[in-house]
């Protein structure tokens, strides 16, 4: 019962020997050659990734400038209502029956605080401005300019980029980490 194979030891396979030697033509060769030694991503998705990767900056950017429009907007709203109501209350100490000399002492006193408001406010616009510089993202403008230039000047060939192309990609990754405005892209290759 267990003691003979159940198969035959002759395989069923059959080999058929071609008369006519196989053989392929230089060209063939050559095109397969070159495929193994092309760069991973090809010159036109390559372009396709740089063209999304500016659109994307381009569109951060403006997003970036509403955002800027809308703080200066409240700034100046909140700047509006602090003033008129600066204005009534010293329309009312102005207009009070105590006398000249309380009046005069009051506008002083509220002379020196709007110059200390005046001293805020301006702290608060120029580390506005500071934090608007830092996030215009200089190292990726850079990188970004530096690609064009390279693409503008070698038309003919673009391969010839790859060096500053990979410095902006580099540029744009740390920006994405850094950056909690922008997600972070997983490109697959």
């Amino acid at each position: 019962m267990g003691a003979s194979q159940s198969k035959s030891d002759t395989p069923d396979e059959k080999v058929f020997q071609s008369e006519t030697p196989i053989s392929f033509s230089p060209d063939v060769v050559n095109q397969l050659a070159d495929r193994l030694d092309a760069p991973e991503t090809t010159p036109e998705r390559q372009s396709i990734l740089d063209a999304h990767i500016r659109a994307r900056i381009r569109d951060e950017l403006e997003h970036l400038k509403r955002d800027e429009a809308a703080v200066r907007q409240e700034i100046e709203q909140a700047l509006e209502k602090e003033n008129l109501d600066r204005e009534t209350s010293m329309a009312g100490e102005a207009s009070s029956p105590e006398g000249e000399s309380e009046s005069t002492t009051g506008s002083i006193k509220n002379s020196a605080a709007l110059f200390g408001d005046l001293e805020e406010v301006k702290a608060k616009i120029d580390k506005y401005q500071a934090n608007k510089k830092s996030t215009e993202y200089p190292e990726v403008e850079a990188n970004g300019a530096a690609v064009a230039d390279c693409y503008r000047k070698n038309k003919d060939k673009p391969l010839i980029c790859v060096s500053e192309v990979t410095k902006f990609k580099a540029a744009v990754d740390r920006l994405e980490q850094a950056s909690p405005i922008f997600p972070v892209i997983t490109v697959v290759r």
